[in-house]
Formats: C-alpha cells, structure tokens, sequence
C-alpha cells in the first residue's frame, strides 16, 4: 500500500492525474436524515459543469446505481458531474412518505440532496440553472418528490418507474404506501397538481421539465401510477392528459414517447416489467446536452 502511495503521489507530482472515480463526500452541509453523498467528478469537466442528481432504488446503493446506469460514462463526454445519494434506512428505500421529505425545507433526505447540490454547485462552479434529477423506482419517487419540493433547484427531471410526489405518503419516515404501490389510486389532474403545488407553499417561479417512464406489466409499483404522475405534471403546467404527439418505438421498442407539451412526456413500455430499461442518451436530450431526436 505504501509503494502504491508512493507512486501515486509522484504522479501527482509530474502533473499525472488518476482517472475519475466514485467519491463519497461527508461534510456537504446540514444532513438531518444521515443520507450519504457520493459524487463522480469527470477527468474533462466542463469549466461551468452542470450537475445530474442520480437516485438508486430500494435496495440500492450509491455504487451500485453509479455501476449500472450510464451517467458517469455520459459525464466525460458531456463534462457535466454526477451526484449518487445513498439513502441511510434498512432497505435503503428513500424517505417519500413523511411530512418534513414531502415539505420544502423541511428536512429529511430531500432536503439533504439538495444540500448535496449547493455544495457542488459551490465547490466546482457548477451551473445552478442546469441541475437535473433521475431516478429508479423508490429513486424515481424521490425524482418526484425533489421535482415538487424544490423547482427553485432543479431544472428538469426523469423518473423511471415512480409514484407522483405524495402518493406515498404514510406519515412516517421511510414508510411502504400500499395503496399507493398498488395503483389503487385514481385521483384527478387537480388533485396531483395541487399536492406537487403545496410542497412548497408560494412559490411561483418556474417549474422543471419532466419525463415519466414506466412499463405495462410492473407488478412492484403498478402502471396506474404513471397515469396519475402524467395526471400531476400536467396538472401543474396546465396541458390536457391528452398527448399532443405520439411517437411509437420511441426511444426503441416496445416503447412508445407521449407528448404532452413542452415541459411533460412520457414513455410507455407495452410489456415491461419493472425491471425498466434506462435510455441515455434521451436522458441527454431531455436534459438539454444533445438536440432533440424528435420534435
């Protein structure tokens, strides 16, 4: 371990860097709810980075999410850095359901991630107009729940097999939302626009854009829920829950891209399961780094 110190830091020394790798930082700011921070700073970092939040899902982990999407990859390439919550619970399912996750600064993992945010916005001079948000699963819930909570922060978001912000609400932290997972709710577009709304009481700046996927036959968190977060977001930038255009095999088969307006879509996978699949490079387009491939 030593020889390998050694001639790491002579590297160092000739002006040799090591290549990027998954970092945890543990002094990021207030932290209530004990959620980790790791972070990827690409080795070609753009000099006014933007910044992509990326959320694991239940029994995932921050390494495990950086291992098995394709953010970091997409980073050097696009210069932008990537932040890996770790959520701190037995399951590691992320707080969605309490009354301080669901409330702008109210605390709780939430609130940590965006303090995550601040922090690197801080320290590598990063974009705070493009701060973008995805996730899987129990990490797309929390895609909702930041989209809501804090739009003063985030730009756009895409969540990939999720529930709308609130729908898991319980009460308690870290709670399971049967009804909710169930798909039992249908609720209407008022409804969800209100509750994305009232997160964060007052506010009437601008909104993130949002993209929703999920597949057909999930049985986890049943494909109801993408209906009711379409109803949500469409709620709140006042577009029917008609799309205006449709797209079949889009990004590929047997996906198909709704659009709804500008600022929401959605892509329906006929027949997928929730083991979803995670579209990269569309991710880039919705985020602003590449064209669209599509009008």
């Amino acid at each position: 371990m030593r020889f390998l110190s050694t001639i790491t830091s002579a590297l160092a020394l000739c002006g040799v860097t090591a290549a990027a790798s998954l970092q945890q930082v543990t002094n990021f700011g207030a932290n209530t709810s004990g959620t980790k921070m790791y972070i990827y700073v690409p080795d070609k970092l753009a000099s006014n980075p933007a910044i992509i939040v990326a959320v694991h899902y239940c029994s995932g982990t921050a390494s495990a999410y950086y291992s098995g999407t394709p953010y970091a990859t997409l980073a050097e390439q696009y210069g932008f850095i990537v932040i890996y919550p770790e959520s701190p619970y037995s399951g590691t399912c992320w707080d969605v359901s309490s009354t301080a996750a669901l409330t702008h600064n109210g605390g709780a993992d939430s609130n940590s991630i965006v303090n995550m945010v601040s922090y690197t916005l801080a320290t590598y001079n990063g974009d705070k107009s493009r701060v973008f948000v995805t996730g899987t699963s129990s990490g797309a819930m929390m895609t909702n729940v930041l989209a809501a909570t804090y739009p003063d922060v985030f730009a756009a978001g895409i969540a990939y097999a999720g529930v709308p912000a609130t729908c898991f609400y319980t009460g308690t932290v870290d709670g399971w939302n049967s009804t909710c997972s169930q798909g039992q709710l249908n609720l209407t577009q008022e409804y969800w626009a209100n509750a994305a709304l009232g997160a964060y009481p007052g506010y009437t700046g601008p909104r993130p854009r949002m993209r929703i996927h999920h597949g057909t036959a999930d049985t986890t968190l049943y494909p109801q829920n993408y209906y009711e977060t379409i109803k949500q977001w469409t709620g709140v930038f006042g577009y029917s829950t008609t799309p205006s255009a449709t797209y079949p095999n889009t990004p590929r088969s047997p996906y198909t891209r709704y659009v709804f307006g500008p600022n929401v879509e959605g892509v329906l996978g006929q027949g997928i399961t929730h083991n979803i699949d995670i579209f990269g490079d569309a991710d880039m387009e919705w985020f602003g780094f590449t064209v669209s491939y599509s009008s």
